[in-house]
């Protein structure tokens, strides 16, 4: 049993915890995967290649900018509304500590500033600063031209099916 603990701790990472899970679950149950379920099983594995490459196209897009994809993801919610750092991760789906690694390199980059929150003392506000708001304006303006140019020849009711597939297989993961 201590194994098992010691693998959780390894596995806090969803990308590492949903492959193994893909790869081992069957072993664990020495049962054979129905034609549905290997079909997710590929879907599962062409999403972590895709989220590779698209960290690597949010790397290109906001090098200029001193960012990086993960920066870019933890701004992206508090551009909207200043929220904390717990709020941050449980929108984005990421670890709590992760974010706040993220946001202390923001706010060296004075990208971000911190807030005080009236509900809550020792959970401050994350707020893009002035600097950060350029950025990110820069950034989103380069994105809608790389996503408008990636999306030609998809079509839109493509698009939205495919959206609701991820949807439903994301809903039914943090479900189990």
């Amino acid at each position: 049993m201590e194994a098992l603990n010691g693998q959780e701790e390894a596995l806090r990472d969803s990308n590492t915890l949903l492959t193994i899970y893909c790869h081992y679950s069957n072993m664990l149950t020495m049962k054979k995967r129905t034609p549905e379920g290997e079909v997710l099983t590929d879907i599962i594995l062409e999403t972590f290649r895709l989220n590779g490459a698209l960290l690597d196209a949010g790397n290109q897009l906001t090098k200029p900018f001193e960012l990086t994809s993960a920066r870019w993801q933890v701004m992206g919610p508090v551009s909207e509304q200043p929220l904390t750092v717990a709020q941050v991760a449980r929108r984005m789906g990421l670890a709590r500590q992760g974010v706040q690694r993220i946001v202390n390199d923001l706010e060296r980059l004075e990208m971000v500033t911190f807030e005080p929150n009236p509900d809550h003392k020792r959970a401050p506000l994350i707020a893009v600063s002035e600097k950060g708001q350029a950025a990110m304006e820069k950034i989103n303006a380069a994105q809608s031209a790389w996503v408008n140019e990636l999306s030609n020849g998809l079509s839109e009711r493509q698009l939205k099916q495919t959206l609701k597939v991820l949807q439903s297989v994301r809903e039914r993961t943090e479900e189990t």
